[in-house]
């Protein structure tokens, strides 16, 4: 009985924190469309979302931003429950410990895994107009230094706060 309801919060605490992600990942895409009138539509892929946006209205300035924008909402976000987390580890409820963390895990780790790695087998997402902000090499090295990082200050001080 015991394991079945960790397993639940477990289950719950990783699908809120990705409903959580694409919100604020992909809200920011959105928002920023929205303020230059290029936004033109969301797109539903799998599991996941994407925001589509006139291109040949945009300057490559503001598709980089546009891309951006993204990545710096979430790993954002994520120093804010970092930040957060001894008060939030402190929480009576079991099940919102398992969101907060989770979500955590997300928001600090997610896009740096994934500018640094993974989008090369994906077809580049962001990285596309990232690399017209900067060279790719130099992008890929930032996130990937963002990753150790990030993954540094999870483990010392942010999960030390919800194994208490």
């Amino acid at each position: 009985m015991k394991g079945d309801s960790k397993r639940r919060r477990q289950i719950i605490g990783i699908l809120f924190a990705m409903t959580v992600y694409y919100i604020i990942h992909e809200g920011a895409h959105f928002l920023y469309a929205l303020y230059l009138g290029t936004f033109q539509q969301i797109r539903f892929l799998g599991l996941g979302i994407q925001i589509a946006v006139y291109r040949e209205r945009m300057s490559n300035l503001q598709l980089g931003i546009f891309c951006l924008a993204g990545p710096v909402a979430a790993l954002l976000s994520g120093y804010v429950l970092a930040a957060c987390s001894g008060r939030l580890g402190r929480m009576k409820s079991r099940l919102g410990k398992a969101c907060a963390y989770y979500a955590a895990i997300a928001l600090m780790l997610a896009d740096p895994l994934y500018l640094s790695v993974l989008y090369v087998f994906f077809g580049g997402g962001d990285m596309n107009g990232i690399r017209l902000l900067m060279p790719e090499t130099g992008a890929r090295l930032l996130f990937g230094g963002l990753f150790v990082v990030n993954g540094w200050l999870f483990l010392k001080k942010v999960l030390p706060n919800y194994q208490n």
